[in-house]
């Protein structure tokens, strides 16, 4: 073997030992990212822009893979935890979907019912009345400016909403309802879970009275005993002279 083939040998073994210390280097950073990162696990990101208090659907979600470790503890992996539940908050589109985002959907009671009215989305609701909500009801009658006065009337106290619907401008045209038909342009659809004395109370009210109010209640102040004393539930300008 003359000098030129052991110089090409020993040329070649140089670049045998290169490429396994190349191949050993890559070998450590896959190994160095992988301990970073960790596994990956599915999540689920939102594909459009969900409205407030809407009813989820597995199709309102696309599935995605994340590592494990970049992951909140509140991520949703598994979209069996969205049945029966509704956004809290307007959900974005491309958001990860979390558990804080969603709540479980109201449900009747024994011996409940639901009705919706329309509220005059500036005096009744501002915002504050959410699913879940419990608010008294007040309604406004108009007197005959003789012997009947202007009244305002607790109708309903602490009836519980179980939805609050969309924004919807009302038609000046319909006359149907006395609630709304005065002033207002906007109202909301609310949805409540009566027993059926005070559904026909708010059915009444609806129809008949001036305006349709709700007043919100604070936390824990609802339950078994009336929020509203019997002899404070009726309200005339002549009884506070």
């Amino acid at each position: 073997m003359n000098s030129r083939q052991r110089r090409g040998i020993i040329l070649l073994l140089l670049s045998v030992l290169c490429a396994f210390a190349a191949f050993a280097g890559v070998l450590a950073v896959i190994r160095d990212v992988n301990s970073k990162v960790g596994s990956e696990v599915t999540a689920y990101r939102v594909k459009n822009d969900i409205a407030p208090y809407k009813q989820l659907d597995e199709d309102d979600f696309a599935r995605t893979k994340m590592p494990k470790r970049w992951l909140s503890d509140n991520a949703i992996t598994n979209l069996s935890e969205i049945r029966g539940k509704i956004a809290v908050t307007q959900l974005k589109s491309g958001s990860l979907l979390q558990s804080d985002m969603i709540v479980n959907q109201p449900e009747l009671k024994a011996g409940e019912q639901e009705i919706a009215i329309m509220i005059d989305a500036a005096t009744g609701v501002a915002g504050k009345i959410t699913p879940g909500s419990t608010v008294n009801i007040y309604a406004t009658f108009a007197g005959d400016n003789k012997s009947k006065p202007n009244t305002s009337e607790v109708i309903v106290t602490a009836a519980r909403v179980l939805d609050v619907g969309k924004l919807t401008p009302l038609d000046a045209t319909n006359t149907n309802n006395r609630s709304t038909r005065s002033t207002a342009t906007e109202a909301v659809p609310i949805t409540f879970a009566l027993g059926t004395l005070d559904a026909q109370r708010v059915a009444y009210a609806e129809s008949f009275a001036t305006h349709v109010r709700l007043a919100l209640v604070a936390p824990g102040a609802a339950g078994s005993t009336p929020t509203v004393p019997p002899g404070d539930r009726r309200y005339t300008l002549d009884g506070d002279k």
